[in-house]
């Protein structure tokens, strides 16, 4: 399980605002995934970058192509924590 990013808005260059279902919201910048190449080689395009959508099943960043970013990522890159760890605490209170 991890937590699902609900919300979505571009910034500018690479910089995305997430919102997530725990209410948290966070700015990110990943223009270094443009530099990793692979997969992530057409985030070099800023026009393809901006495609990005969320997956309404999952809550998972996507872009066109089956591109995505492991959504544990997504969470800790926004948060500093582990999403597992939150879905722990989480799934313990109910």
């Amino acid at each position: 399980m991890h937590v699902k990013a609900v919300g979505l808005r571009y910034i500018k260059d690479y910089i995305l605002e997430i919102s997530f279902e725990t209410g948290e919201k966070s700015t990110v910048d990943f223009s270094g995934y443009a530099k990793r190449g692979g997969v992530f080689a057409r985030f070099a395009d800023i026009d393809y970058f901006k495609q990005v959508t969320i997956d309404p099943e999952w809550g998972v960043l996507v872009w066109p192509g089956d591109v995505d970013i492991a959504p544990e990522t997504v969470y800790r890159l926004a948060t500093g924590k582990s999403s597992d760890e939150v879905v722990e605490n989480t799934v313990k209170r109910t």
